[in-house]
């Protein structure tokens, strides 16, 4: 058994690394002294790829929006019972989630690590699906697409996605619609899962304080004998480089308006670590334009324009990124203008270099303390994962990013054209 090892010394880690031979590649990252043991098992499928292309076939295929999350939901049903059942009797807690580009499943426990292990990696690769489970299923998803219709802050979120894109399908609700779900059937629940859920697309990671080798001894064991698949070709609409619309607004029961806005990103790398840097860059900006220490946010939040609900992000994938900030405004109106007039102060200067290094220091610091959490290491690997880089690589990232760079980022991303306003107000 051939096994890798990467050590950093600059974050005091070590992950191990192991390629079945289906193309699986499983990563340990080994964390001594820790009760905590945290194991994922990922596909890189997610909401969004709903058009694409079978390996080895000519005909591209269209699936319904919601299958990825109704896979998900499927696969815990196994013909011997509940996996959620079987996961409590071994003291575990268990849970998946699916994004918009990744489906993750994963379990914690302090104790019997091996049979979650074994469990987690049983049931991922043997979905148990009938058009009667199906049918009932409908229902059940049904019910919580209704429930996230009336969530202000998930509808001003995805009021926004539609406000950025007018094509793109990060813009419809990751369950899909009632009308969409109800398109779905067994057969195209088992071909989504036959190209998507094959090893080759897939990575399994550890973190905790185990044994690597025994950990990949186990994935050796416990993965089907298969052939490495060629790439599964993801199809995806032309998207317009401007916003569909600068303004959404939606009536719902809050007390005081919601808001998200932000900028639609274009031209971008999404893989390797130009994908980081842009990602760093962004992150930089904002904290050092609106974060709790700048003086926007504090004047803001002096004329109770903000409040502490207010926050923001940068999120870049393989179809679309775009930065966001919200939170709860008596007037999100006057908040963009003072946000978007401070902004084209900042075009005209350039942004200040005393407080480029502060925000730097802060932020790889969080980064750093960061790496006490299993769960925090292995959500961060496995979202950077996919696009062909490591939770580690973001270490060189910070050393080598410059202020023309951050300056360059400035000047592209946050492009006054591409900015898109979403308000919940009360009804």
């Amino acid at each position: 058994m051939k096994i890798d090892k990467l050590e950093y010394k600059k974050a005091g880690e070590i992950v191990y690394g192991y390629e079945h031979s289906s193309g699986l590649k499983a990563f340990v990252v080994p964390k001594k002294g820790y009760s905590k043991k945290y194991a994922t098992f990922s596909t890189h499928y997610g909401s969004i790829n709903n058009e694409f292309l079978v390996p080895g076939e000519n005909e591209v295929t269209r699936v319904p929006d919601g299958i990825a999350h109704f896979l998900e939901h499927k696969l815990f049903e196994q013909e011997t019972g509940s996996v959620m059942e079987k996961f409590s009797k071994l003291g575990s807690s268990p849970n998946a989630y699916t994004g918009f580009s990744q489906t993750v499943y994963l379990f914690s426990c302090t104790d019997k690590f091996d049979e979650n292990f074994k469990l987690l990696v049983d049931f991922v690769q043997n979905p148990f699906i009938t058009e009667e489970s199906v049918e009932k299923e409908k229902g059940i998803i049904g019910q919580e697409i209704m429930m996230y219709q009336d969530n202000p802050g998930w509808r001003v979120f995805f009021n926004l996605l539609k406000a950025f894109y007018s094509s793109n399908p990060v813009k419809t609700d990751i369950a899909g619609t009632i009308e969409s779900i109800s398109k779905i059937n067994r057969e195209t629940l088992y071909k989504c899962y036959n190209t998507f859920y094959h090893p080759s697309n897939m990575v399994i990671l550890v973190v905790g304080d185990v044994d690597p080798r025994n950990v990949f001894e186990q994935v050796d064991a416990g993965i089907k004998p298969a052939k490495p698949q060629p790439e599964i070709k993801r199809i995806f609409p032309a998207e317009p480089v401007k916003v569909n619309m600068n303004y959404s607004e939606q009536a719902l029961a809050v007390s005081m308006p919601q808001f998200q806005m932000g900028f639609k990103d274009a031209g971008f790398d999404s893989k390797g670590i130009e994908c980081l840097r842009r990602e760093i860059a962004v992150k930089l900006i904002l904290e050092m334009i609106m974060g709790r220490s700048s003086e926007l946010y504090n004047s803001l939040y002096a004329e109770g324009l903000i409040n502490s609900s207010f926050d923001f992000d940068y999120t870049i994938e393989e179809s679309y990124a775009f930065s966001l900030f919200g939170g709860e405004s008596s007037d999100p109106a006057a908040v963009r203008d003072r946000i978007s007039e401070h902004m084209g102060n900042i075009r005209k200067k350039g942004l200040d270099r005393a407080d480029y290094q502060r925000i730097k220091r802060a932020m790889f610091g969080r980064f750093m303390k960061q790496l006490n959490s299993v769960e925090r290491i292995s959500h961060t690997f496995i979202s950077v994962y996919f696009k062909g880089v490591n939770i580690f690589d973001y270490l060189g990232v910070y050393d080598k990013i410059a202020i023309e760079y951050v300056n360059e980022i400035f000047s592209r991303h946050f492009n006054p054209d591409n900015l898109a306003l979403s308000v919940i107000k009360p009804s």
